[in-house]
């Protein structure tokens, strides 16, 4: 399948997924959390597929791979605040595995994403 568009690259599509993921668990946090963890961890996630998107329709191969490092950096925040999350109580233990599995299949897959696009910057 050629790739025509942002939402047809495999980082976006699992991403995306995690984004629900985060989306739908984050609804059951504290009510006292909703301008600080719940909302700090949707932006987070949120950013992720938002620099996938933006890198992906940048015409320079260096400016999509800054956008790709970006949502790199973005996922290591959401990973860190599930953590916290969890550790808090306010994520259970299968919640916060089944985001950690989504992110980090996320990160192979951008790790690709990555590496492909930076191969073809120095060509």
């Amino acid at each position: 399948m050629a790739i025509k568009k942002f939402t047809d690259l495999d980082a976006w599509k699992e991403e995306h997924k995690l984004t629900i993921l985060v989306y739908k668990y984050t609804e059951m946090f504290p009510k006292s959390e909703t301008f600080g963890l719940t909302s700090q961890i949707r932006r987070a996630v949120v950013s992720i597929e938002s620099c996938i998107a933006e890198g992906f329709s940048r015409y320079h191969y260096k400016d999509r791979l800054n956008f790709y490092f970006d949502s790199r950096g973005s996922l290591a925040e959401v990973q860190t605040q599930s953590i916290v999350a969890k550790d808090l109580g306010y994520l259970s233990e299968d919640r916060f595995t089944e985001i950690a599995a989504q992110s980090d299949k996320v990160g192979i897959i951008l790790g690709g994403l990555v590496r492909s696009t930076g191969k073809l910057s120095h060509s």
